[in-house]
């Protein structure tokens, strides 16, 4: 079987899933019921949607970005043929 050569390894790959599983959770937990005109919501302006979420979403692309950049272990590195 012919192994694949990519730019990024095994645990680059690790990383960037679980920064998407992050900014996602940061995502969900920002959406909610929201203010009409005849009723007004106050959960709009709770913690979880006002800090907790963004700053979980903001956590999220850093780890990606580390994770684009990180360079493979000397195990991973792919071979050049």
């Amino acid at each position: 079987m012919e192994k694949r050569n990519f730019a990024l390894g095994r645990q680059n790959f690790i990383i960037i899933a679980i920064s998407v599983l992050i900014v996602i959770l940061g995502f969900i937990l920002m959406s909610g019921g929201s203010s009409t005109e005849e009723a007004f919501n106050a959960d709009i302006f709770s913690f979880r949607r006002i800090k907790l979420a963004p700053v979980m979403c903001f956590v999220g692309f850093l780890l990606m970005v580390y994770g684009i950049l990180k360079r493979p272990s000397k195990g991973e590195e792919p071979k050049e043929e």
